[in-house]
């Protein structure tokens, strides 16, 4: 199943990709390397939140039909 990124689930992935730019450029390893965890980090949160936030549309349309049927 493919879904669409929600604006959320964007801030969060370009959050990532400022975090992994910062990476590349430091010549300190240990920095780099936290750099690239907090990145991927934000990369699943991005899935998740664009995942979380999908959910929820789908619930308040089905809610909608819900009440266009019983009325």
């Amino acid at each position: 199943m493919t879904f669409r990124i929600s604006p959320r689930g964007k801030q969060y992935l370009k959050t990532a990709q400022t975090l992994f730019s910062a990476a590349q450029t430091m010549t300190d390893g240990a920095v780099a390397g936290h750099l690239k965890a907090l990145a991927d980090d934000y990369e699943r949160r991005a899935e998740k939140a664009s995942r979380d936030d999908a959910a929820k549309a789908l619930a308040r349309s089905v809610a909608e039909i819900e009440r266009e049927l019983s009325a």
